[in-house]
């Protein structure tokens, strides 16, 4: 029986597979540095990659940047993601969100502001039902000015921010007590 190291490496451009470094490179850039997460990530180019794309595609979405920022930490605080929940936290204070508006979607608690409450709402409807939501909450979601086209694109970010708070998770605990 052959054993195998159960924790996750953390690559850098030099020790990733060819596929993963320009997506580190980029990272780095972005962020300036590379998250370990991330780094530990680069093991698969192809998630590594996939993550890259989906959420740039989200970015440019037409949700408003909050509202995009709302769907991330709804998913994140939902998937128990601390990093996300961190990551996003910050880029939610760059948007002038507030303090209030971070503590409660980090406590899955109601949004003061109705349009963002309207998406946090949305969001945990769309991942409750599996994306089948009813006709009210869908009525719900276009009362607070959002469209068909928005809904979509909270899927679109649910599916993003779920690969990433999974595989960030699975890097970081994933290996059932060895340290990550």
């Amino acid at each position: 029986m052959r054993t195998t190291d159960l924790r996750f490496t953390v690559h850098s451009s030099d020790t990733a597979p060819a596929g993963s470094v320009r997506a580190l490179e980029s990272i780095a850039k972005n962020l300036g540095s590379v998250p370990p997460l991330a780094a530990k990530q680069a093991e698969s180019p192809e998630l590594l990659n996939g993550f890259l794309r989906l959420s740039a595609l989200f970015e440019n979405a037409t949700l408003e940047p909050v509202a995009r920022e709302v769907v991330i930490m709804t998913v994140a605080a939902r998937n128990e993601c601390g990093f996300c929940v961190r990551m996003h936290a910050g880029k939610l204070e760059k948007l002038g969100a507030g303090e209030g508006v971070v503590a409660a979607l980090e406590e899955q608690r109601p949004l003061d502001v109705p349009e963002w409450e309207a998406v946090r709402v949305f969001t945990r409807a769309v991942m409750d039902g599996r994306g089948d939501v009813t006709s009210d909450q869908l009525s719900a979601f276009y009362a607070h000015g959002h469209t068909p086209r928005n809904a979509l694109e909270v899927v679109l970010g649910i599916g993003a921010y779920t690969l990433s708070t999974f595989a960030n998770r699975l890097v970081e605990h994933g290996t059932s007590g060895v340290p990550a």
